[in-house]
């Protein structure tokens, strides 16, 4: 069967709190569903396989890998992009902190890294860094390193009051 003979279906999802509706191939990533038919670029695609982050969304609150999930199965659902967090004049507190504490260099990973610690954050859990640093093992950076953005994360989890300061056995 031909490109132009594949059957488009309909998917609606609401997207950073907007009712969208698109005509799409079955067979279209949600990655590339929301970048390429939504415009939003701030979801990033790095390795399409799921193992990088960089297109971690959250899906019904919770975080995902939109390059494992087709646009279609995506119906109904409210989704979440890094675009929904902050604005150029007014950052999320998060935000913030990336840019206080040099969490970024390039920025290719860091919507991925704030998507995974909003979810975080928003799941009712306390962590300690070690606990963090394992949370986040999940998303790879190229640039920094790691420590800014631990650092980062860290900070911002102490202001919301969920980082636990971790006690070392036999001290």
């Amino acid at each position: 069967m031909m490109d132009s003979q594949i059957q488009k279906q309909t998917v609606w999802c609401i997207v950073n709190g907007e009712t969208v509706e698109r005509e799409v191939e079955p067979r279209l990533l949600l990655s590339d569903f929301i970048r390429y038919e939504l415009g939003l670029t701030g979801t990033h695609v790095g390795c399409e396989h799921g193992v990088c982050g960089a297109c971690t969304i959250l899906v019904e609150g919770k975080s995902m890998r939109s390059c494992l999930m087709l646009a279609i199965q995506a119906q109904g659902l409210e989704i979440q992009t890094v675009e929904s967090i902050g604005k150029l004049k007014h950052l999320h507190p998060l935000q913030e902190s990336f840019r206080e504490h040099h969490g970024l260099q390039c920025g290719f990973c860091t919507p991925g890294f704030l998507m995974t610690a909003i979810d975080m954050a928003q799941s009712g859990k306390t962590f300690t860094r070690e606990e963090l640093k394992e949370a986040l093992s999940g998303n790879l950076c190229r640039c920094t390193g790691y420590q800014g953005i631990m650092n980062a994360v860290a900070h911002y989890f102490e202001q919301i009051g969920i980082l636990r300061i971790s006690v070392k056995k036999g001290s």
